[in-house]
């Protein structure tokens, strides 16, 4: 349902949403430590996300719905 790319990341990361994407979805970042670090209400199919503010470690990412459902997850790696 969401494909990331690239990973690892250094600047910048993309999401792209595919099939059933619905504006109402919300896709939410962590530390890997469990900190919320971003939360994306995405209006357009592909979310490019800046990594100025985001230190070299592992993310976790969740698609949840309007109820707060989780579609889907996953984690990516930033390194500068």
């Amino acid at each position: 349902m969401i494909k990331f790319f690239p990973n690892p990341a250094s600047s910048n990361i993309n999401f792209e949403l595919q099939r059933g994407y619905d504006q109402s979805y919300k896709l939410l970042l962590f530390n890997f430590m469990g900190k919320e670090m971003e939360e994306l209400t995405p209006s357009a199919q592909v979310i490019n996300l800046s990594l100025n503010n985001f230190y070299r470690g592992i993310y976790i990412f969740q698609l949840r719905d309007k109820t707060g459902k989780i579609i889907e997850s996953g984690r990516f790696q930033v390194v500068k």
